[in-house]
């Protein structure tokens, strides 16, 4: 384990890690940003007991007063879900900043890799990531995440990108950065909010050993890449592609007409689209996100085998 000087690695995550049992990693920004107090408090909880009900430990990450959290307190959480909108969405720039400056910050999918990296965890469960914007080959809008997933080995179980997004810009991207793109248990990129998107995945694979198992060989020849783990969002709480486009497509347009650009984005679109759907968007974001903590800690159990 990296014993990063800006770094604080929980204590039940840190006995963890000493003794090879499985740990994962969540990200904060779902719960400064993703939905309003106190239902977002309530959501990283029931997230945090999902991950220990199938066998791992959970370590949400944050940064609170400059310093880098592996792990938080239920007091932590409380501290971030009433904080909101007003902590800083912390990217891979922001870090040097806000650690100097000894500001709180949220972390992305990106921020949330590095510090897990950085701690020693391997695996991490999240709701989607970001990826290439509609409209990057004029604004060049293309989210770091794809830039980390190609440089820090940590398993990332999502519910495929945003159809916000490109997904077919996105997946040429993590092509080039060479990121393997598996689907667990479908052969189509899921698109968060629904099962299907129309383009492949590299690989599909059925068992959270079988992920394991593939992530411990890239881990052991020393490929430095991530791995992306793209989880449909169960069945019954997935959303007709037609409802879901159409509010997305509306989104959009409204946020092209009000000149909205770069990290405010992708929060403004989720907003919008929650209120389009008369709310059941966000509904359907804690399910699929309960569902991705489930399959990233039975793979890391498995992992540590």
């Amino acid at each position: 384990m990296n014993l990063n000087k800006y770094l604080d690695v929980n204590p039940e995550v840190a006995t963890a890690l000493a003794a090879g049992k499985p740990v994962v990693a969540l990200e904060s920004t779902i719960i400064s940003h993703g939905m309003p107090y106190p239902q977002n408090v309530e959501t990283a909880l029931a997230v945090e007991q999902i991950i220990r009900d199938n066998g791992a430990v959970p370590a949400t990450i944050a940064i609170i007063g400059g310093r880098l959290k592996a792990g938080l307190s239920p007091e932590e959480i409380e501290y971030f879900g009433k904080k909101g909108l007003g902590i800083t969405k912390a990217s891979r720039r922001d870090l040097a900043v806000i650690c100097a400056r000894g500001m709180d910050g949220a972390t992305t999918v990106t921020t949330t890799m590095i510090i897990a990296h950085m701690a020693g965890i391997k695996v991490f469960a999240t709701g989607g990531i970001g990826g290439v914007h509609r409209g990057a080959e004029t604004t060049m809008d293309i989210s770091a995440d794809l830039e980390e997933l190609g440089q820090t080995p940590v398993m990332v179980v999502c519910a495929g990108a945003k159809s916000i997004l490109d997904l077919g810009l996105t997946l040429e991207y993590l092509e080039t950065k060479g990121v393997p793109v598996i689907g667990y248990g479908t052969s189509e990129l899921p698109a968060f909010y629904t099962r299907e998107s129309g383009f492949g995945v590299d690989y599909r694979v059925d068992t959270p050993a079988e992920l394991a198992a593939i992530f411990k060989a890239s881990h052991e020849m020393g490929l430095k890449s991530g791995m992306l783990v793209t989880n449909p969002i169960p069945e019954e709480f997935a959303m007709p592609k037609a409802v879901i486009d159409a509010a997305i497509d509306k989104a959009i347009g409204e946020c092209n007409e009000k000149g909205i650009k770069g990290k405010e984005t992708t929060p403004f679109l989720l907003a919008r689209v929650s209120e389009l759907t008369g709310g059941d968007s966000l509904s359907s974001n804690i399910r699929l996100v309960f569902n991705n903590a489930k399959v990233a800690a039975l793979t890391a159990v498995e992992f540590c085998k």
